[in-house]
């Protein structure tokens, strides 16, 4: 087999499964160890893996710059527009497609609300999971082994909002299960908001996240409401068309833990 044949297969697995250490994806793909590790170095020096914290391979940034120019063609975008366009007009805020790619969110598309005041993601720019709408939208629905990665790392905080305790954003993930949506009051950004929700797979696993952002507050109840049933529709759309079979979104939308009320 030659060694660009061995490297997709890394990748493949590393895309589907990382991050993995170098003895296991020698394992899966029966490639020689020492073989395997000669072309993670290699893949490393042109930036398409890198390293964990814990020494494991994952696929890096580079691989969405290398099929960046291919994102207007890919199905997901074109499939997610539509929805995103409606919601947009609908509430004049911006909303954003997060994709997950290893334990980070990348924005691949936006359409702009009519609010004056934007949170304005670059397309390609990329974010942790522990703070904002679409990040935790995602690390909600995630295995205990992928969060606990993230509960290990740093949580550095963006503003004074961000949750930077690892006891208090399991408490956060958990109501994000329990009442369906995730909302970011200025973890991100100081005077921006947002109520996020995850796109799932044929697995039940978040590959995705559509998000709505704008100077308005998000607290749960009657006011917020309208916005989690079109969020709701379209993520739940949008997953069945990916292969997801279950009851969309995956808990009832039923009141979590109680939360302090607004200052």
């Amino acid at each position: 087999m030659s060694s660009v044949r061995r490297s997709i297969r890394i990748l493949d697995l590393l895309a589907r499964d990382g991050p993995l250490g170098v003895r296991s994806i020698a394992q899966q793909l029966a490639l020689p160890l020492g073989s395997t590790q000669r072309i993670l170095v290699d893949l490393a020096e042109e930036s398409v893996v890198e390293r964990t914290p814990q020494g494991e391979w994952e696929l890096s940034f580079r691989m969405l710059e290398i099929t960046g120019t291919q994102l207007d063609r890919i199905e997901f975008p074109r499939l997610v527009r539509p929805f995103a366009e409606r919601i947009a007009e609908a509430t004049r805020e911006t909303v954003n497609l997060s994709l997950l790619s290893g334990m980070t969110g990348v924005v691949i598309d936006k359409v702009r609300g009519n609010e004056r005041m934007q949170l304005d993601h670059r397309i390609g720019s990329s974010g942790p999971l522990y703070c904002g709408g679409a990040g935790k939208a995602m690390l909600a629905h995630m295995s205990a082994t992928e969060q606990q990665q993230v509960f290990d790392a740093p949580l550095l905080a963006l503003t004074s909002n961000t949750i930077t305790d690892p006891d208090a954003l399991r408490r956060e993930l958990a109501l994000i299960g329990t009442r369906g949506y995730s909302l970011d009051n200025e973890e991100v950004v100081m005077g921006v908001h947002c109520v996020g929700m995850p796109i799932l797979d044929r697995h039940g696993r978040p590959v995705g996240a559509l998000s709505v952002t704008g100077p308005s507050a998000k607290r749960p109840g009657p006011d917020l409401d309208p916005l989690v049933a079109m969020l709701s529709e379209a993520c739940g759309n949008i997953s069945r068309r990916l292969g997801f079979s279950a009851v969309y979104p995956p808990v009832n939308l039923q009141p979590g833990p109680a939360e302090p009320a607004a200052a």
